[in-house]
C-alpha cells in the first residue's frame, strides 16, 4: 500500500504512523519503528496485553521482524508471513523483537481492522489519542492513570487482559472497564478524547455524546 499523509509521530519520532486509504476496514495505517529514536524510558519494555472483543485486527510487516504475542505465546513475523489475523477476543499485543535495540534494522507494517456499527471501536482517534497520552506520560516523567488508560482503551474498543487465571477474564475485564473507564471515569471528569490530540473532534463529541457519562465532553471548540 502506498504511504498516505502523516497521522502522528510518537516518543519523539520512534513512531511514525501515515493514513492509508481503505475500501472497507475502518482504519489502515503504515507504521515504522526506529531504534535511533526510541526513548531510554520505554527501550525492551512491552505494551499492555490486550483484546477487542468485536474487531478482527490485521498486521502485515513489510519491513524487518516484529514481535505479535498471542494469548501468552510469541511469533516473530517479516514480510514473507503475509498478512496476520487478530480474531475478537484474543489477547494480544506487538512490539519490537530484542535484537531491534541492538541496531540491527528499522521495522515498517500496516495495521488495520475491521470496521464496526459501534461508536466505539479500534480507529483513527483512538491511537491519536492513545499515542498522545503515552507521549504525555513517558517523555515528561507523569504517572500513568489507570482511569484514564481504561477510558481510553474502552473508546477505542480495547479491553485490558487481566491474569490467565482469573476465570472469565475478558468478560470481567470488559465490564469493569465500560464501570470505571467509561461511567465512573466520566463521572470523575476522565475524557476518551482530547482536542490535543484528535484530528476529527466532531467525530469524537458524535461519540461521546452516545454515552450519558461522557457527554458533556462533547463541546464543538473545545482546546483541553
Amino acid at each position: 500500500m502506498a504511504e498516505g499523509r502523516k497521522l502522528f509521530a510518537a516518543f519523539n519520532g520512534a513512531i511514525l504512523t501515515h493514513v492509508i486509504p481503505h475500501p472497507v476496514r475502518a482504519f489502515a495505517f503504515t507504521v515504522r519503528f526506529t531504534e535511533t529514536a526510541w526513548p531510554s524510558q520505554v527501550r525492551r519494555q512491552k505494551p499492555p496485553m490486550h483484546f477487542h472483543p468485536h474487531q478482527e485486527e490485521y498486521i502485515e510487516v513489510t519491513e524487518g521482524r516484529l514481535c505479535v504475542e498471542v494469548e501468552g505465546k510469541e511469533f516473530v513475523y517479516s514480510k514473507h508471513d503475509g498478512e496476520i489475523t487478530i480474531k475478537p477476543g484474543m489477547n494480544h499485543r506487538l512490539y519490537p523483537p530484542g535484537e531491534f535495540f541492538d541496531g540491527g534494522f528499522d521495522i515498517t507494517f500496516t495495521l488495520s481492522a475491521q470496521a464496526t456499527p459501534l461508536p466505539f471501536q479500534l480507529d483513527t482517534i483512538f491511537f491519536e489519542n492513545w499515542y498522545g497520552y503515552q507521549d504525555e506520560v513517558i517523555l515528561t516523567g507523569k504517572r500513568m492513570d489507570i482511569l484514564q488508560v481504561m477510558s481510553m482503551f474502552d473508546a477505542g474498543g480495547s479491553y485490558l487482559t487481566f491474569p490467565s487465571w482469573i476465570p472469565f477474564r475478558n468478560h470481567l475485564s470488559y465490564g469493569l472497564s465500560i464501570a470505571l473507564g467509561r461511567w465512573i471515569g466520566g463521572f470523575l471528569g476522565y475524557q476518551p478524547y482530547y482536542r490535543k490530540w484528535t484530528g476529527d473532534w466532531e467525530l469524537a463529541c458524535q461519540k461521546m455524546k452516545s454515552s450519558y457519562f461522557q457527554k458533556r465532553f462533547a463541546i464543538h471548540g473545545k482546546t483541553t
